[in-house]
């Protein structure tokens, strides 16, 4: 099965590169097509000519899209939709990576698919809009919600804290926002497999279990065998441009229908601080 992945040189797009199922896989980066330019990803499309379509490229800076509106909603809303125009000319199927930043936080259990969007920034914003109107224009696309995404070969938050705990003695990390910490291999992997399942609709796709990054912090240093001292606080404590989600815990429940499993986050960190090591 020909897979075409945009956004290829991201964390995400690297693990599809490394493990997409045996698939024949293209990567485009930015460089090979920006996905604003819709005569160019119409082009690139026609010229891979895939089966499925996978666009992993997105402005993840949260707290730099606040800044930076115009920008996140070419890239993250008005280039969807350049990708769906093109893989529906094409027809090819679709599948659009989102966020539990569509969420308020306000829940107190895990969100489930056909909960009600209500993102408190603009990068959520960005994705919610993605969404609605991927939908109308492909009724029969995969939209995967996921979160908390860390992995090799680029900036994500094991990184950060493991850099920061080889210089200093003690780290001050948020404790009153909950989520799912989600490796980027496992979420490869679940997309690979539905793709082949040619799955519709919204799934939420993270791994097992939940945590505060404060929870996730210190099980990333006692994991890596620092000794950094890791101390909680709140969000008012270290305030940020972008509003979090204070509860933004996904449900796998609908992966269940596909038969798909995906391993605890500690499962899931013990292999990405053994592969950064290597």
């Amino acid at each position: 099965m020909r897979v075409t992945v945009f956004g290829a040189s991201g964390l995400l797009g690297k693990a599809l590169m490394q493990d997409c199922g045996g698939h024949v896989v293209t990567g485009l980066s930015s460089r090979d097509a920006d996905i604003r330019d819709a005569e160019r990803v119409q082009q690139v499309v026609r010229e891979t000519n895939p089966k499925w379509i996978v666009l992993a490229a997105a402005y993840t800076d949260v707290d730099g899209c606040e800044s930076n509106r115009d920008l996140a909603l070419a890239v993250n809303r008005d280039g969807a939709v350049n990708v769906a125009t093109a893989a529906k000319a094409v027809g090819a199927r679709f599948l659009f990576l989102s966020s539990d930043y569509v969420f308020d936080g306000k829940k107190t259990s895990p969100y489930d698919v056909g909960d009600p969007r209500n993102p408190q920034s603009v990068y959520g914003r960005t994705k919610a809009e993605a969404e609605i109107r991927l939908l109308e224009l492909m009724p029969g696309c995969c939209i995967v919600r996921t979160s908390w995404l860390f992995g090799i070969g680029g900036k994500c938050f094991p990184d950060t804290i493991l850099k920061l705990a080889a210089n200093r003695p003690a780290l001050d990390v948020v404790n009153d926002q909950r989520g799912c910490p989600t490796y980027a291999v496992d979420l490869a992997r679940t997309i690979a497999q539905l793709c082949e399942k040619n799955a519709e609709g919204i799934v939420h796709a993270t791994n097992t279990g939940n945590c505060t990054w404060f929870e996730f912090a210190q099980e990333i240093v006692r994991g890596a065998g620092l000794a950094a001292i890791v101390r909680p606080v709140s969000s008012g404590q270290m305030v940020r441009p972008a509003t979090r989600p204070a509860y933004s815990v996904l449900s796998s429940a609908s992966l269940r229908p596909f038969g798909i499993e995906v391993p605890s986050w500690q499962d899931a960190l013990r292999r990405y601080l053994k592969q950064r090591q290597s």
